[in-house]
């Protein structure tokens, strides 16, 4: 009997099938080893010795690849033909030697870059070692992200609190989101005008043209910035006489793109599917896999890490062949076409991500795929046979038009293009991010010397726009074109910058939060070469090249800790004065942000006389006086979110203070105020000695400008009572708290939801909610409409596992044990062996113990009350300013 071990259970069911009864085939589910998450788990001291562990959900997996290959006649590994794979590989024979399961039993190595019948077979007639610069190459790249997350992170957490981590890459990716962010808010819009003469030919056939030149000197977009020339130019034009100067046509080619590489595919998915990296990766790892077609599991596309564009000839052959049957001659080059690849060093498997066999069209598969499958499979489909299709002919035609007013010659300019011959558009146009597309207009038939009839002149305003912010397409072709990660990292680095509130994604844009922003400036003032994006670029490629056999991986260790270390030990010494003042300058454009008013933005706008400067709280950074205590004026890094405009909150010269009305009852002003935590609604002043006055914050979701008196009134009238306790005829109270609002029965707490109204809330939801959790049930409302994302059935248990949103994170769950996900791990990423893996490791944990306060619970049965801490202070609710402000932090 042979072993075979493959990562993932799906492989090993696929490949199974393929080879009989004279092997067993094992899955190792993933990396089975990795570096304790403490210290001292790389010794720089020691030569950067590495203590690998085994994982604790693999030990079982590990145990039964041991028992198979005692007696065995031979192991062969067959993981992933790329660096991570050849990693798995090395650390399965590793952990079999630590056990002493090998002794003398042979192993080898094999790598297919597609799982169907013939390529598995043909992998094992072609067997080899495993290759050592490989496994240097992955483990010089995971001590370099070991020791920058370990050793930079606690500086964060000492020097900026509300910081969660850095990382080697990870830091990188941020600064480009926040670069942009800056870049952004430093910009300033330019005026400019556009003058189209809308014309036609004596046949009657209209078209546009633009004002290009006047009086013999060229006229380009911004040169017309001013309105009063606008309109000179605009009057001129109205008198002039237009005749053709000249026609010309020259014939163009588009070319196809190159068929797609990990990437190139996650772009393309983004545009045209909507779908975010992680599910691009989550559904393309499925189809490598393997998928059920009439009786038969085959792996319908090739592997999907790579950054390879080259095709096998046997698939250009079978591409061209369909191309023949599919579109005819006419769309067949007369040679094959060859794909450069511009990457300085294609690491990762080389062949490009193609379809296994070309003739699966995607409508025959559709009926056997899950649609967001069929949707990818066709894109892969369509983008590998269009880049062996014919070029696109098109014409592009410039004409160029003299317009004539007494001595003065303005000169205007219309451009068209036609397509002459479809070729590869006929199957595929890639998209594109923010280019605007090129002129596709047809001009009329038009002769050099014609007489030309004005229609319309139009004098248009413009003004300049700044850069747009990264999508998640847009962010990772940045990357890779400053050679910044590699195709297996993309998808987890963006995950990460989400998971970790560095950056949020709004209308499909990466939007970077003050607490990334932070960071960078940081990282950019200390650490200035870590973030660097030629520092990250070139030590990618010295991984290449420890890949390559080129240099030695500890050399290049060496070299990184040296400085890095030398970095780390300066800013132990560095005061917090100094840190916040390097903040300060750098975000200048971001926290102080120009006055309506052009007072100075970093004046206090409370005292007059006092300079607004960063201050480090307990719950990070905001916005403070420098004559603080006699000065108490606050504000968040942005006000009302980021607003350049938020500074002028307030009334009648009351900065970060607004007057809503008078309350009817006492007479005192209910007013909206700017606080840490943001925006708040206050009752009354403060008085020197005494009580505080009465607070309140805003529901989540409910912008300042919402408020009026009615609305605030009741809001300041919280907690109130909605309901009477069925059992115990006590009250039931609904409020807003720290963790947002709630309802309250005695001693017990229960959140809100997202879609309940704290002013709108009737008796029984209120009831339900807390006998729910009184009893230990979980009510949600929602639940009905939103049961998670099904993931398939454990085959072990034939129990269907789905992924949820909890309280603490998303979470798997199979109805009756439920594992969260770990941080490293994303909701839309994770797959079904990987669920079922955290499950087993779950249930062989046994009953979860009670976190601690803070802490993250090893398994969720999904959203979970306030902490205790928070339920015992009712009445801080109603008097605390931080109570008041602070942002929920409950689901």
């Amino acid at each position: 009997m042979k072993v075979l071990v493959v990562e993932s259970p799906a492989k090993a069911k696929t490949i199974n099938k393929y080879l009989g009864r004279d092997y067993e085939v094992l899955a190792s589910f993933g990396h089975i080893r990795d570096l304790p998450a403490k210290d001292g788990s790389v010794d720089p001291e020691a030569d950067f010795r590495m203590l690998w562990q085994i994982d604790g959900r693999s030990t079982k997996h590990v145990s039964e690849i041991a028992k198979a290959v005692r007696g065995a006649e031979k192991l062969i590994l067959a993981t992933d033909p790329d660096r991570e794979g050849e990693a798995i590989s090395w650390h399965v024979i590793e952990a079999l030697k630590e056990k002493r399961a090998l002794k003398d039993t042979p192993f080898e190595r094999v790598t297919f870059n597609a799982i169907t019948k013939d390529a598995v077979q043909s992998a094992l007639r072609k067997p080899r070692a495993i290759d050592q610069a490989l496994v240097d190459a992955y483990m010089a790249r995971r001590a370099l992200d070991y020791l920058v997350g370990f050793t930079l992170s606690p500086v964060l957490w000492r020097k900026l609190p509300g910081a969660r981590s850095a990382g080697r890459v990870q830091s990188v990716a941020l600064r480009l989101v926040c670069d942009r962010e800056l870049e952004i808010e430093k910009f300033v819009p330019r005026e400019y005008w556009s003058l189209v003469a809308t014309l036609a030919t004596k046949e009657g056939a209209v078209f546009e043209a633009r004002l290009v030149g006047a009086d013999g000197r060229k006229i380009q977009r911004l040169d017309i910035g001013a309105g009063e020339e606008a309109e000179a130019f605009r009057r001129d034009l109205e008198l002039a006489t237009f005749t053709v100067a000249s026609v010309e046509a020259k014939p163009a080619k588009r070319h196809p793109s190159p068929p797609f590489t990990t990437s190139t595919l996650q772009q393309e998915a983004s545009r045209k599917l909507g779908l975010a990296p992680a599910q691009t990766m989550r559904i393309a790892q499925r189809l490598y896999e393997g998928v059920d077609i009439g009786g038969e599991t085959v792996g319908l596309i090739t592997y999907m890490r790579t950054d390879g564009i080259d095709m096998a000839p046997e698939a250009i052959a079978a591409a061209r062949r369909v191309i023949g049957k599919e579109y005819g001659e006419r769309y067949l080059p007369g040679v094959p076409r060859k794909y450069q690849n511009k990457a300085k060093n294609a690491q990762e498997a080389h062949e490009c991500i193609r379809p296994t066999d070309m003739g699966r069209l995607p409508a025959q598969l559709r009926k056997h795929l899950e649609p967001e499958q069929a949707k990818l499979y066709e894109l892969i489909w369509i983008r590998t046979v269009a880049s062996q299709m014919e070029s696109a002919e098109l014409e592009r035609t410039t004409v160029d038009i003299a317009a004539k007013v007494g001595p003065r010659l303005l000169d205007l300019r219309a451009t068209g293009q036609v397509v002459k011959f479809d070729g590869f558009l006929t199957l595929y146009q890639e998209g594109k991010d923010d280019e605007a597309d090129e002129d596709q207009g047809r001009l009329p038939p038009i002769t050099a010397g014609d007489p030309l009839e004005r229609r319309r002149i139009a004098a248009t305003q413009h003004f300049t726009e700044p850069p747009p912010r990264y999508s998640e397409a847009s962010l990772v072709k940045r990357m890779e074109e400053l050679g910044i990660g590699r195709p297996s990292t993309y998808a987890s680095i963006l995950a990460v910058l989400r998971e970790r509130e560095y950056v949020r994604l709004e209308k499909k844009r990466l939007v970077a939060e003050d607490k990334g922003l932070l960071v960078i400036a940081f990282l950019e003032s200390f650490f200035k070469k870590l973030v660097e994006y030629d520092f990250t670029a070139d030590l990618e490629e010295q991984l290449d090249r420890i890949s390559n056999s080129e240099i030695d991986w500890k050399q290049v260790l060496r070299s990184f800790w040296r400085e890095f270390s030398a970095a780390v030990g300066e800013t132990k010494e560095l005061r917090t004065t100094e840190i916040l003042d390097a903040l300060n300058d750098l975000l200048a454009p971001h926290i102080f942000p120009p006055r309506a008013d052009g007072a100075e933005p970093r004046s206090c706008p409370s005292c007059g006389n006092g300079q607004l400067s960063l201050r480090l709280g307990k719950f990070g950074a905001f916005i403070g006086c420098s004559n603080y205590p006699e000065c108490r004026y606050t504000r968040q890094l942005m006000a009302s979110g980021g607003d350049a405009d938020a500074e002028s909150f307030g009334d009648e010269g009351t900065p970060g203070v607004k007057l809503v009305g008078e309350d009817p009852e006492t007479g005192l002003p209910v007013t909206l105020r700017e606080g840490r935590f943001g925006v708040f609604l206050q009752l009354g002043e403060a008085a020197e000695k005494g009580d505080k006055p009465k607070r309140s914050s805003l529901p989540p979701g409910v912008p300042p400008d919402a408020i009026d008196l009615e609305r605030a009134l009741r809001l300041l009238a919280l907690p109130r009572p909605v309901a009477t306790h069925p059992e115990s005829g006590q009250p039931i109270l609904v409020g807003i708290g720290r963790y947002g609002p709630y309802v309250q029965h005695g001693k017990t707490f229960a959140n809100l939801e997202k879609d309940d109204d704290v002013l709108a809330i009737g008796a029984n939801r209120a009831i339900d909610l807390i006998v729910a959790r009184e009893s230990g049930a979980v009510f949600r409302r929602g639940a009905a409409r939103d049961p998670g994302r099904q993931l398939g059935e454990d085959p072990s248990t034939s129990k269907t596992v789905v992924v949820k949103a909890g309280r603490f994170g998303p979470y798997v769950t199979d109805g009756e044990v439920n594992a969260t996900l770990p941080r490293t791990m994303s909701a839309d990423a994770v797959t079904l062996d990987e669920a079922i893996a955290l499950l087993n490791a779950r249930r062989a944990a046994g009953p979860s113990k009670k976190p601690r306060r803070g802490g993250r619970p090893a398994a969720s049965k999904g959203p979970k009350p306030a902490t205790k801490s928070a339920m015992k202070k009712p009445a801080a609710r109603k008097t605390s300013a931080k109570s008041g402000a602070k942002k929920s932090k409950s689901a």
